[in-house]
């Protein structure tokens, strides 16, 4: 932590300190630091030189504001983003849990199948939410064909086949 202090003392807004002091503070369970620190990095023009680091640190903030159920915010964070990176899974990915909370699973479904598809459907986590929020918007075939990649991967990843699986298959049953 004093490495970054005393690079952040020589130059006030070097996002990449800004950025690894944000994330000791998570790690440290001091939220709030983190989020003022991840607050002055969204307040910073955008840099393509640093285009990770604006990412990350936009991504951190989000999941900070979606745990605070502040939804608009996540979504402008989300948003800024994909402005710079349409191939930005993890911001569909949190656009989707946006959605979710709001209990628009039809919504959440499109942000997390466009997370699944730009992990190459791959990603056992966004194949599952994807599954789920299909299930939950009654796209019962859909969350079939998920559940069946997503288990062809990982035959033993959990719930896929109680809690989707066979309640997708249970619900096209006459």
């Amino acid at each position: 932590m004093q490495i970054f202090i005393n690079i952040l003392e020589r130059e006030k807004d070097y996002l990449p300190a800004l950025l690894g002091m944000s994330i000791a503070f998570m790690l440290d369970k001091s939220t709030t630091k983190a989020r003022n620190a991840l607050k002055r990095i969204a307040k910073m023009p955008y840099s393509h030189d640093l285009a990770e680091e604006f990412e990350r640190g936009y991504l951190l903030l989000a999941d900070i504001y979606v745990q605070k159920s502040k939804f608009d915010l996540s979504e402008d964070l989300c948003n800024r983003c994909l402005k710079y990176n349409l191939s930005c899974g993890q911001a569909w990915e949190t656009m989707g849990v946006i959605r979710e909370r709001e209990a628009s699973y039809r919504d959440a479904a499109e942000m997390y199948e466009k997370a699944w598809t730009l992990g190459h459907s791959a990603s056992a986590t966004a194949g599952f939410k994807l599954a789920f929020n299909y299930l939950k918007a009654k796209k019962f075939i859909e969350a079939i064909n998920i559940c069946n990649k997503i288990l062809s991967l990982y035959p033993e990843y959990p719930k896929v086949r109680s809690e989707i699986l066979d309640k997708a298959m249970e619900a096209l049953r006459p």
